[in-house]
């Protein structure tokens, strides 16, 4: 009542729907990871992470003073896991990809917090885009078609066939199309 008259602006809309879209994606990894397999838990807790610090990075009125190192120490943690993950196979690749490039948008962040923007490498976020474009492109083909494609999918615990598989994909299609979001801004 005693707030703006002014309504919720078009951008600062469309964050907090990333927000939602990431945290939900979160949520409903971390809740796999408690119903799967000791081998796919691993990889379902680390897209957890994932989905909660993207959540937290796309808050439209930012995150505060410590919130960019805060972040950078969980990105970077959520890489060390994923080397940890590689062990097992050249398909957790993605997952290293992802917390990387999430420990450099918390490091953008961290240097333009005292700027007032976030603004990273054009390299390096060049190609984070291309990559991501081409992770979003083929997941949202692979979700469409019937059989999901021929291309192997890096999952555990929910790869199969199905509304389980699909439910899956469909959160990851959700976390990639939120980091593209989030590399645009840049």
């Amino acid at each position: 009542m005693h707030g703006s008259a002014t309504p919720l602006s078009a951008s600062a809309a469309s964050a907090w729907l990333l927000v939602l879209l990431c945290a939900v994606s979160g949520a409903y990894c971390l809740l796999r990871a408690r119903r799967t397999d000791r081998r796919a838990r691993g990889m379902a807790a680390g897209e957890a992470v994932m989905g909660f610090g993207m959540a937290a990075m796309a808050v439209p009125s930012g995150t505060g003073p410590w919130g960019p190192q805060i972040l950078l120490a969980v990105c970077c943690g959520a890489s060390v896991h994923a080397l940890w993950l590689l062990r097992g196979g050249v398909h957790h690749a993605h997952h290293l990809v992802g917390t990387l490039a999430m420990a450099y948008m918390a490091l953008s962040m961290a240097a333009g917090h005292a700027h007032g923007r976030a603004a990273g490498l054009p390299v390096v976020t060049g190609a984070l885009l291309l990559y991501y474009a081409g992770y979003v492109l083929l997941g949202g083909a692979r979700l469409v078609t019937a059989g999901g494609g021929a291309l192997p999918v890096a999952v555990g615990g929910g790869a199969g066939t199905g509304s389980a598989g699909e439910l899956v994909r469909a959160c990851r299609l959700a976390m990639g199309t939120g980091m593209l979001a989030m590399l645009l801004t840049m």
